[in-house]
């Protein structure tokens, strides 16, 4: 039997974040607004400000909210973290203060997993303590989401690794101590057994950066996500994560989790969205009234209400299956998670923003922020419609053909079928309407 209820004592918990986040993040969001600051631990004057908060994170035992208790964290359940990540993603900056930010939360399990015991004391554990941040170095220009397509590749010269191509949109790779570069190590190998997951230090001579894209409302031309060169790039042997041509291993290692995570968030976002718009309906007065007396401002805030709810179901559902070790029946829920996060923050933030009208599209509100970073989540880590084709494959495996001629529920079998049943005929039973 499915059950989200939760212990008294995590309930408190989740009190004193509710708290923390209102009284103490969602100011630090108004001070410290530039897209890339949160990941930036080089920034000495945030760091200033943002350390003494981490530090009451920590003392609290909520650093590393998505992290098992060998790696430091508290250990919480999926069913847990959906709860808490509901009320970082309300937040720009929530997830840093707590140490689970993307893309290092991700990374962190992979260098848990598949790190050596000098990648973990090297990588591993000042990324987990926010002394550095890094970056999943994946997306090509050519391959686009494709990574069966992907042309940055990775020889063998006696014991090193030589790396050459490019990299597109890699995440925080400026400030990144570290990459995890997904390249083709076994080109005749099949489609999904080309690739390996390989880590390359930032400093690594041959690295450089073709241009640094940002999202929407990041100004040109200096952004948060990476466009990287490899030219020559030579690092040790042992540098490879899992085994050769297992680079989709690895990354299904950290995407599943992190999807779901990402999701959580989403639903923070949203409902901060819906707070805004039901503060807004009260707010404003248009011919003589409220807008909250507004017949079709209600249906809008009633189906994005609707909307949220029914996704936060979804994503618990998720969660549930994972803490009760259900992984692989899991995928498709997970993918359903992800075609449900583009759609429903779509409509969601729209809305909002629609009805606090010019305010809603400036910057002097969250909303514009939301609505650049949803522009993304069609895409990132594949686009909807792949995800959608994944669920429909795992329902149809479900089913097989009709026996027969006609579907199984084709009404004058049914009826013959039930006719031997009962021993009687459909006939006997029709009198009409007067009975």
């Amino acid at each position: 039997m499915i059950d989200f209820r939760l212990d008294p004592a995590f309930e408190e918990k989740l009190e004193w974040v509710r708290t923390f986040v209102r009284e103490k993040i969602d100011p630090l969001d108004a001070l410290i607004d530039e897209h890339v600051a949160p990941w930036n631990p080089r920034d000495k004057k945030a760091m200033a400000v943002v350390r003494p908060l981490q530090a009451e994170v920590r003392a609290q035992g909520l650093w590393g909210l998505h992290l098992p208790p060998e790696l430091g964290g508290p250990g919480f359940g999926q069913v847990e973290l959906c709860h808490l990540n509901e009320i970082l993603g309300r937040t720009n900056w929530g997830p840093t203060i707590f140490g689970c930010q993307a893309p290092d939360s991700g990374n962190s399990e992979i260098l848990a997993r598949f790190g050596t015991e000098e990648h973990k004391k090297r990588f591993l554990e000042p990324l987990l303590a926010n002394e550095i941040v890094s970056c999943f170095s994946m997306t090509e220009v050519e391959g686009g989401s494709d990574p069966t397509q992907f042309r940055c590749s990775a020889v063998l010269e006696g014991d090193e690794w030589v790396i050459n191509g490019e990299k597109w949109f890699s995440s925080n790779a400026a400030q990144a101590e570290f990459f995890i570069a997904m390249v083709v190590t076994e080109p005749d190998a099949p489609r999904y057994e080309r690739l390996s997951a390989i880590i390359v230090p930032h400093d690594t001579p041959g690295i450089s950066f073709v241009s640094q894209p940002g999202m929407a409302g990041e100004p040109y031309p200096i952004g948060s996500h990476s466009h990287v060169r490899y030219d020559n790039v030579r690092v040790p042997r042992e540098n490879l994560l899992g085994e050769r041509g297992g680079g989709f291993k690895v990354a299904q290692a950290r995407l599943g989790g992190g999807r779901i995570h990402h999701a959580m968030r989403v639903i923070g976002m949203c409902r901060k969205a819906i707070d805004m718009m039901g503060e807004r309906a009260h707010s404003r007065i248009t011919q003589g009234e409220t807008l909250a007396r507004k017949q079709l401002v209600q249906v809008d805030i009633g189906q994005c209400w609707i909307e949220v709810e029914q996704f936060k179901l979804l994503v618990m559902r998720t969660a549930w299956m994972f803490d009760n070790h259900m992984e692989k029946e899991a995928l498709p829920w997970i993918a359903a998670c992800k075609v449900a996060c583009a759609q429903i923050s779509h409509n969601v933030i729209f809305k909002a923003m629609h009805m606090l009208g010019s305010l809603g599209v400036s910057n002097q509100t969250p909303l514009a922020r939301m609505w650049s970073s949803l522009l993304a989540m069609g895409m990132a880590d594949g686009p909807t419609e792949i995800h959608q084709m994944f669920a429909g494959r795992a329902v149809l495996k479900n089913y097989q053909a009709a026996p027969g001629r006609f579907p199984t529920d084709y009404i004058p079998d049914l009826r013959a079928r039930a006719e031997q049943i009962f021993g009687v005929k459909a006939e006997d039973f029709h009198h009409g309407i007067a009975g």
